[in-house]
């Protein structure tokens, strides 16, 4: 066992069920994401995302489920974990209406990031999901792009569980870890507003951009075609004001915020002992 004062414990451990698991919801949520680039869709039409919206949404969910069963099958996740879990999405919805989303401010992101850093991965992955999945209740935006967004914000979660905790054995703390996790909150702003971007762009690119041929979704052509036509559909409606604004927004709060932040949830990791007694390097090895 890695000594506990050098490795950061996971309050939900990655056992092999709950890898397989992970990497089945990624690549699943990938997929609804991006089915559009492959397989042809019908521009302009709306109304077919929000009739396949609950069938996602379904998935989505199964995934999480699926998730959590593998962890408790793997004795990961017990009462402490799921009631800091609970605590955490209550917090991150209650967050999320103070901001709005005006001008890409949004909050809900640099709580995600900060607790998928000290409570690991899979930890990431379902508060991603639970929290916008609540504040979608709490202020009545549950709709076809609920699901999307649940799955992206569980990505930067995970991801930021993934990031490293230690380089050339020495472990990351301090400065370095504030500035590691600005540049991770800064660039999950950006893929956060491109996934948003993707799961709508093939349906309401058309209607809303006219014959600009540059910026439209083209059913049936090639596949870098059309990820060259959405990067610059991307660039031209949401990343100067609505990515950047988030990008600045996690920099700004993981700087002022997280030191103290992740001393808390640092101290709350010791203190509940989660069981079983697992480090994050053991779970990568």
């Amino acid at each position: 066992m890695t000594n506990q004062s050098a490795a950061q414990r996971l309050a939900v451990p990655l056992g092999t069920r709950s890898v397989v698991t992970l990497t089945i919801a990624s690549l699943a949520g990938l997929a609804l994401f991006a089915w559009p680039l492959v397989i042809p869709a019908r521009e302009g039409d709306a109304s077919q995302t929000s009739a396949q919206a609950p069938y996602f949404f379904v998935i989505v969910v199964g995934l999480v489920v699926m998730l959590a069963v593998a962890q408790v099958l793997d004795k990961g996740l017990d009462p402490k974990a799921l009631a800091m879990l609970g605590v955490l999405s209550a917090v991150n919805a209650a967050l999320r209406p103070l901001s709005a989303g005006s001008n890409g401010v949004e909050l809900v992101f640099f709580m995600l990031i900060l607790a998928g850093r000290v409570f690991g991965p899979g930890f990431g992955f379902l508060l991603g999901c639970t929290s916008i999945f609540a504040s979608g209740l709490l202020t009545a935006g549950v709709g076809p792009w609920l699901p999307f967004q649940m799955l992206a914000a569980a990505w930067v979660g995970l991801l930021a569980g993934l990031l490293p905790q230690r380089i050339g054995g020495r472990t990351i703390r301090g400065a370095a870890e504030i500035g590691l996790l600005a540049v991770f909150g800064a660039a999950a702003a950006y893929l956060f507003g491109a996934l948003m971007n993707l799961w709508f762009w093939p349906f309401m690119a058309g209607q809303s951009l006219g014959a600009n041929a540059g910026l439209s979704y083209v059913p049936g052509a090639a596949l870098f075609d059309n990820l060259h036509r959405f990067v610059v559909y991307t660039l031209a409606t949401s990343t100067a004001l609505w990515d950047t604004g988030r990008a600045i927004t996690n920099v700004v709060l993981v700087i002022i915020v997280g030191p103290g932040v992740l001393a808390v949830f640092r101290r709350a990791l010791r203190r509940a002992s989660f069981a079983p007694d697992v480090t994050f390097s053991d779970a990568l090895n």
